[in-house]
């Protein structure tokens, strides 16, 4: 072998390998740098909002841990919809996060018929932050006193039955479809702008019940307008356990939840996302923080991005079939 090729020859390997070794410590040494800027956080709901305080709050202790401020930006409309699209076109660099619901990740790629981005593809789950279980409310003169009474009136009454709900395609007149579906009664959906009205209309007896989260009723609850009959959530609240869970009523595994997480665009690095992950389960870990959640009747969450994304596949597939059964389409 011709020694001047043999030494051309070791030298391009070495640079080759030298490129790897250093594109191999590149990323993770980036990884560690971050971050060195701002992180935004898309809030796709008006400040005030659950979602809003859920951010604001994290970010008190985030600030901490990373050393730069965690910037809010509400984009809200289209039920969540526009706020998202901005989440999945952004920079993959996590600078750019999101936090997503129901709505816009699990509900709305089946009662849209097009979408500006696909939440399974675009959107990269990081960790579940909290859920939220609606409650069953019916008029305060009702007849019924639990749910099994409930779901016997409502056969009794045939299609005569209408229910409020917070809005067409919400996690509250989902829900109330699966209760439908599950017990086996007819009722008409009567959607609202929001939870006050709904609320109030079953109050004054326009409506025959609603499903919609604890701390939306409350008021009139404690005025004695509505009563409580059960919780969708898989085991009773520790705000109040004397309210009964749907599956306690014969429906065994019934679960509905309202939840939420936090989200970065697709392509974002492992190294990053599991740095935000785990920096986010050790603030949702802070007292501080699960007390003002509990104060919002939200239950925290946690864990890895594995088993978020696990959560919203089955997610999706369960409320998916609902939707489709109930030809709920939004365009």
């Amino acid at each position: 072998m011709n020694p001047l090729l043999s030494r051309r020859h070791l030298s391009k390997v070495a640079t080759t390998l030298g490129i790897f070794i250093f594109s191999a410590l590149a990323l993770p040494a980036a990884a560690q740098s971050w971050p060195d800027k701002p992180v935004r956080v898309i809030v796709p709901a008006p400040a005030g909002s659950s979602l809003d305080v859920i951010v604001r709050s994290l970010g008190e202790t985030l600030k901490v841990r990373w050393g730069q401020p965690l910037i809010v930006d509400n984009k809200p409309g289209a039920g969540g919809n526009i706020g998202m699209d901005v989440v999945a076109k952004a920079a993959p660099d996590g600078y750019t996060l999101g936090i997503g619901f129901n709505g816009p990740i699990a509900f709305a790629p089946f009662m849209f018929k097009k979408m500006a981005y696909d939440p399974a593809k675009d959107l990269l789950p990081i960790v579940l932050t909290t859920s939220q279980p609606n409650v069953l409310a019916v008029p305060a003169d009702h007849p019924a006193n639990n749910l099994r009474e409930f779901v016997a009136w409502a056969k009794s009454q045939g299609n005569k039955v209408s229910y409020a709900s917070v809005g067409l395609g919400s996690s509250s007149h989902l829900s109330m479809e699966l209760l439908k579906t599950t017990a086996g009664f007819e009722a008409t959906h009567v959607p609202f702008n929001g939870s006050p009205p709904a609320a109030l209309s079953v109050a004054q007896g326009e409506t025959q019940a609603v499903l919609a989260t604890e701390p939306a009723l409350l008021a009139l609850v404690q005025a004695g307008r509505l009563k409580l009959l059960a919780v969708t959530s898989p085991q009773r609240l520790a705000a109040r356990p004397e309210l009964p869970i749907v599956a306690e009523a014969g429906f065994p595994g019934f679960d509905a939840l309202a939840w939420n997480g936090l989200f970065a665009p697709a392509g974002t690095s492992a190294e990053i996302v599991n740095r935000i992950n785990a920096d986010v389960n050790a603030a949702m870990a802070d007292p501080t923080f699960r007390q003002t959640m509990a104060k919002q009747g939200l239950i925290v969450g946690g864990g890895s991005g594995a088993k978020f994304k696990s959560f919203i596949e089955g997610e999706s597939r369960k409320w998916g079939a609902i939707i489709t059964k109930a030809g709920i389409t939004l365009d």
